[in-house]
């Protein structure tokens, strides 16, 4: 890596360097042979707990202090840990993502910038939507899906599957061949579909049931005939090997295009840039989101009326929150793609863009007449992204390409979940939301690419590929007691890093005759008592965040969570990067 890399004081755990790796990854990757043409080299740092008051920002500790294991856990009734370094490789991408943009600044004019990031940041940014959902007041009745539940359900032959579809009808047909009743398939629809964005799923009892009288291939015959996908959760870890994304060049010669204007004074890096958006649900509304929250305007394209999804619950200024903490501050165009005018419209868009970026299915583009070819025919200059589920890593016909499948065929089903628990993918949509950062990793790459090249290029990244992106062991992780939260007189508490591996000093911090009886002691007295008497002890750990309404008003989070205001009546988080002029160079 020929990028400057520094270490903050509380980065000198194996969360920041796995983070950091990550990072050095995706540079490694997106620079290529361009280092000469970029200009000064940034410095870059990884924090731990960055602009958030905690005592200790490793991995688990950021999940627990951030909220991540409150909503990974709601499926299964309490706050519990992820099993892998997601939190850190989410951190990676946004510092990845960091130098890059401030390489492209450096490329248009502007001095040098130091970038830095954090794993409290990182977590934050993953349950952006969930955070919206607490801490906004709904127009209307409460969202469905309160409960617990995960999706995964198991037949006669005691296989685990998980099933997708985004057709009620096919849901219907469906669940009518393998005997059910229909007003009984009917409950368990908005459930299963709310999971999305409730992290949880309470099917109806008879659902489950039903799954059990039938053996695997007679619940995969169902899916067939009905465009079910099902698919088989095993214990295999194993991250498919793939690149995160891949670049191509654009065939013809450019045209004549002004570059973006150079960013000035405290502008950010990406200010300038223009992206057209056509995207759904969250992979590619998230990467609009980042890339806007670096500087770039983002136009969305959506249906006459708007896009479906608006009206979601819960619904606070008359909009879904969910919908709106990935796409506000975003314009919108509506037009009907599937006429003449609307892909003229969106052609004219493209004319005057740097990015066009979508997430539609496999062929839409290609239906549409809204491909790369296409759209570089008429912006050579252009930056043409696209995502998708799976890409071409599953063959022509692959699964739906949704959050919780690429869990699956990525090993993340598995790997998340620690040994003894049963493989199941998280409700939390944390492909989703990483497969959206390492699109706009992608299309940072693109832009990149362009400033050496002068023509465009065409990136494709995928929910998979974002899946492999995540360092996971051979072997699923064994977790003891002190792993996980513990309960305390007032919540849960959580053992910083350099705590779980000195569980003889806590039990000795806290008066217990041993490690064995550490949590039943911390039951005497409320959480911040202890957390107190462990930082004294150089035990630095964390309360778990158990309600995601109470973290915009807590204090320890001031400098990292907008709370709800006029314009947008949710919390949310502030942008997760800091850019400051190098003044060393």
């Amino acid at each position: 890596m020929s990028l400057s890399e520094e270490t903050g004081v509380r980065t000198a755990s194996a969360s920041a360097r796995t983070a950091r790796t990550v990072a050095g990854e995706l540079l490694g990757r997106t620079l290529g042979d361009l280092p000469d043409a970029t200009g000064d080299r940034p410095r870059w740092t990884i924090g731990g707990a960055g602009p958030v008051g905690i005592d200790t920002g490793d991995e688990r500790a950021a999940q627990a202090a951030c909220g991540v294991m409150q909503v990974h856990g709601r499926a299964t009734g309490a706050p519990a840990p992820l099993a892998v370094d997601y939190v850190s490789t989410v951190t990676g991408v946004l510092a990845a993502q960091g130098v890059t943009a401030a390489l492209l600044a450096r490329a248009h004019g502007r001095p040098p910038l130091r970038t830095a990031t954090s794993l409290a940041q990182g977590a934050l940014l993953t349950v952006t939507q969930y955070l919206a959902a607490a801490t906004a007041t709904d127009d209307d009745a409460p969202p469905p899906g309160s409960g617990t539940g995960l999706a995964t359900l198991v037949t006669a032959d005691a296989a685990r599957v998980e099933i997708e579809t985004l057709d009620p009808m096919a849901w219907a047909g469906f669940w009518r061949r393998l005997g059910v009743e229909p007003r009984t398939a009917g409950r368990g629809w908005l459930p299963f579909q709310s999971r999305f964005g409730t992290a949880v799923c309470p099917l109806p009892p008879e659902l489950r049931a039903a799954l059990l009288t039938h053996p695997l291939e007679a619940v995969r015959r169902a899916g067939a005939e009905h465009g079910v996908s099902v698919v088989e959760v095993t214990e295999a870890t194993t991250a498919p090997a793939l690149a995160p994304w891949t670049v191509e060049p654009g065939s013809l010669a450019p045209l004549p295009h002004p570059a973006p204007a150079a960013p000035h004074g405290d502008a950010p890096p990406l200010s300038g840039v223009r992206i057209v958006e056509s995207a759904r649900r969250v992979q590619g509304p998230m990467a609009g989101h980042v890339l806007r929250m670096l500087g770039a305007e983002v136009v969305r394209v959506e249906p006459p009326g708007g896009d479906p999804q608006r009206q979601l619950p819960p619904v606070a200024g008359g909009c879904s929150v969910r919908f709106s903490a990935l796409n506000h501050g975003k314009s919108v165009v509506e037009a009907d793609l599937t006429t003449r005018r609307g892909r003229d419209a969106v052609g004219e868009l493209v004319s005057r863009a740097d990015v066009f970026l979508h997430n539609w299915a496999p062929g839409k583009a290609r239906d549409l007449r809204l491909d790369a070819d296409a759209l570089h025919a008429l912006n050579p200059r252009l930056v043409y992204a696209s995502a998708s589920g799976f890409g071409t890593a599953l063959g022509p016909l692959p699964p739906i390409g949704t959050d919780y499948l690429a869990q699956v065929h990525g090993g993340l089903a598995a790997a998340l979940r620690p040994e003894g628990e049963a493989p199941a993918p998280s409700l939390m949509t944390v492909t989703d939301v990483l497969g959206g950062l390492v699109l706009a990793q992608a299309v940072l790459a693109g832009l990149l690419a362009r400033e050496r090249t002068r023509r465009g290029c065409r990136v494709r990244s995928s929910l998979l590929s974002a899946a492999a992106l995540v360092p996971r062991p051979d072997r699923r992780t064994a977790l003891s007691p002190l792993d996980h939260p513990l309960p305390t007189a007032d919540g849960l508490l959580y053992l910083g890093a350099e705590a779980r591996t000195r569980p003889g000093d806590v039990a000795r911090t806290v008066g217990a005759a041993g490690a064995g009886s550490v949590g039943e002691r911390l039951r005497g007295r409320p959480t911040e008592a202890w957390l107190a008497d462990l930082r004294a002890a150089g035990l630095p750990s964390v309360a778990v965040r158990t309600d995601l309404a109470a973290l915009a008003a807590d204090p320890a989070f001031a400098r990292a969570v907008l709370p709800p205001d006029e314009h947008l009546p949710y919390a949310r988080p502030a942008t997760p990067w800091t850019f400051t002029e190098d003044a060393s160079r």
